[in-house]
């Protein structure tokens, strides 16, 4: 009797300290996790390293995701920094951070969630700049600045995380290299990477996907293959191609 009176009163203080936690939350991790993400610029390695130590002190699990990344970007250069975040994200790109198009594609599900989230973002305060409002630096500071709890939550559950999964798939080396033998065949040449960080961009997107978990405690989706699928609409773009 005496151990079920203790094993109840532990959990009530696990949910106190639950709930604590949710309460003390600024979101603020997303905007530092936010500039990861970012064309990398002068300074980069400062952006890289305050990350990690947000990460390290409060995420733990995620900050050991994010230090392969840390400690490359400490290292590299200006120029290996800017090609490889054009490798990963832009030209030949393994993905890309839209995070819209990343689950729907062209679909008109895309045109519905630019709508809402363009809406969100203006009521937010939250600058897009130049890119799209499911571009995913925009949406992880919407994520920061956001003053709707539910909302919030709904939009990692179903939007933020299944699509976040979607990326990080794509980081695969088996699926690199099925891009790369397409890109072979049609054009006799690939854009050449360094096998140590060519992939380097998983472990952010990996530091990201865990920080959620641990915030939200989200229910996985299981991921059906979209319209977005990079390997598929790649194939299917070399068919047309004049030969």
């Amino acid at each position: 009797m005496i151990q079920k009176v203790l094993w109840v009163l532990d959990l009530k203080k696990n949910q106190r300290e639950d709930y604590k936690k949710l309460m003390n939350n600024s979101y603020e991790q997303y905007s530092l996790l936010a500039d990861l993400f970012y064309y990398p610029i002068a300074g980069f390695s400062d952006v890289a390293g305050k990350a990690q130590a947000y990460l390290d002190e409060h995420y733990p699990i995620a900050g050991n995701e994010l230090r392969k990344f840390t400690d490359f970007v400490l290292q590299a250069s200006q120029i290996e920094l800017e090609e490889l975040f054009t490798r990963s994200f832009d030209v030949q790109a393994a993905t890309t951070l839209d995070i819209g198009y990343v689950l729907f594609g062209d679909d008109y599900k895309r045109g519905q969630v630019l709508v809402n989230l363009n809406s969100e973002h203006k009521e937010a305060g939250v600058d897009c700049g130049n890119e799209l409002a499911d571009h995913l630096p925009n949406i992880l500071r919407l994520l920061h600045k956001m003053k709707k709890p539910e909302f919030r939550e709904n939009l990692v559950e179903k939007i933020v995380a299944p699509a976040v999964k979607k990326i990080i798939t794509e980081f695969n080396p088996q699926k690199i290299e099925k891009r790369n033998v397409i890109y072979r065949k049609h054009h006799r040449t690939i854009i050449e990477t360094s096998n140590d960080y060519a992939l380097i961009y998983q472990f952010p997107l990996k530091a990201v996907y865990q920080v959620m978990r641990e915030d939200f405690n989200f229910k996985e989706i299981e991921l059906q293959q979209s319209r977005s699928d990079f390997l598929k609409s790649v194939g299917s773009e070399m068919k047309i191609e004049p030969q």
